[in-house]
């Protein structure tokens, strides 16, 4: 019968002579034998066992929770929940990690548009990355409800040229004011802007933001506290 000592167990299992000692003191994988002066002596059985242990303890299941599979006469059931357990914590924590990569590639874009970096810069950036969802939710619902309104114009449109009909036209009109101006304050009420240069969020005077020359994520405005005239980043204003 093969017999190892801790240092060969370690070497065959891949870990160090501590944890071996470690998993004996925490009773989870106890020497089958010590020599006379007091080495422990590790079975065939043992190895399997560690290797066992090792699998377990790398899919991250606490060793507190695979003494306690060990000690089970039949395992199996018991072992099918717990892994479906740590399957799903992992999964989690996958999912945490990969929204931190996530905010972590926003804030470099971000700085990457800032000219004049700063705390207050890093700031602006986290304002926008938080309002980014709701913002998101704000223009699909806008476009969602564009695209019936914009149907009909073009039908409208192909019906006057081709066929000399020309009241559908006049319908969309009659049903474009409305939904123009619902939608048009309706964005207004629900946005926001930072000013770059004091970095103050605000909401500006209706008309100003209506004729404002703009791009997809700015406005060029007045910032109300400060007096700067510019571009500001778009974000977040709704309740």
């Amino acid at each position: 019968m093969s017999q190892y000592t801790t240092g060969e167990l370690a070497k065959l299992c891949g870990i160090t002579v501590r944890t071996v000692q470690f998993y004996d003191q925490r009773g989870i994988l106890i020497p089958s034998a010590l020599t006379e002066g007091g080495r422990r002596l590790y079975s065939g059985e043992d190895l399997k066992r560690m290797k066992i242990i090792c699998f377990l303890r790398d899919t991250g299941l606490s060793l507190d929770t695979i003494g306690q599979l060990l000690k089970e006469d039949d395992p199996s059931g018991v072992i099918a929940v717990m892994l479906e357990q740590q399957e799903q914590v992992l999964r989690e924590e996958i999912g945490e990690r990969k929204d931190k990569l996530d905010r972590l590639a926003e804030l470099k874009s971000g700085l990457k548009t800032v000219s004049s970096f700063s705390i207050e810069s890093i700031g602006d950036i986290a304002t926008v990355m938080e309002s980014k969802k709701k913002l998101n939710t704000m223009y699909r619902n806008v476009f969602l409800c564009g695209i019936p309104l914009g149907l009909l114009q073009i039908a409208s449109i192909l019906l006057w040229i081709l066929k000399g009909v020309w009241w559908p036209f006049v319908l969309w009109v009659v049903i474009a004011i409305p939904f123009g101006v619902f939608w048009t304050r309706y964005y207004y009420r629900h946005t926001a802007y930072i000013c770059p240069q004091c970095h103050e969020v605000f909401r500006p005077a209706f008309k100003e933001a209506l004729f404002a020359g703009h791009t997809m994520k700015t406005r060029k405005l007045t910032c109300v506290k400060c007096g700067h005239h510019g571009f500001c980043v778009e974000t977040w204003g709704g309740d």
